[in-house]
């Protein structure tokens, strides 16, 4: 009987892991310990670190656009891609 090869485990492993680590939502830990999430915004070729700071502006958002609160990686890419628009248009000045 033919005994499995045990270098096919190591890499399946190697060749599906960019797979894993190419989600939307990187997660990470801020200096706090707050947990934060790196966005891609598509439109604009950037990324956002998604924490307390921007889910506050976030929240800004649909405050002033009227809409109920979701979770950002709920929404239609329509959805989210206007709200990069409007992040961007607003900036860091509040």
């Amino acid at each position: 009987m033919a005994r499995p090869k045990l270098f096919i485990v190591p890499l399946i492993a190697a060749l599906s892991a960019p797979i894993f680590a190419s989600t939307a939502f990187a997660q990470d830990r801020d200096d706090r310990g707050r947990q934060e999430q790196r966005v891609y915004d598509r439109d604009h070729h950037d990324y956002h670190m998604w924490n307390s700071d921007e889910d506050r502006r976030y929240r800004e958002y649909l405050n002033e656009h009227h809409r109920k609160y979701h979770e950002f990686s709920q929404l239609s890419q329509k959805r989210q891609r206007e709200y990069w628009r409007w992040r961007h248009e607003h900036g860091d000045q509040r």
